[in-house]
């Protein structure tokens, strides 16, 4: 973020004064890092399985798990 300040700071304190479009590029860089840096900073690994996480409801973690082949499927009385 101080990256971000420093540019956009330089750009219109005295890079205004050489080149206009190099200050309006500085500033538009500025603006760019921070989505950015937010992306790379929140990118899950590829091992990383969070839709893996129980949900808290047993029959529901159980059915997912049968779904996604972690168990095998239970038989269930089909009298009911």
């Amino acid at each position: 973020m101080g990256g971000c300040l420093i540019l956009f700071v330089s750009a219109w304190t005295f890079v205004r004064f050489w080149s206009v479009p190099a200050a309006v590029a500085l500033c538009i860089v500025a603006m760019v890092i921070p989505p950015i840096a937010a992306m790379v900073g929140n990118a899950r690994g590829k091992d990383d399985r969070w839709w893996d996480d129980p949900t808290g409801d047993p029959q529901s973690d159980e059915w997912w798990d049968e779904l996604d082949g972690k168990k095998p499927p239970q038989k269930r009385d089909s009298r009911k």
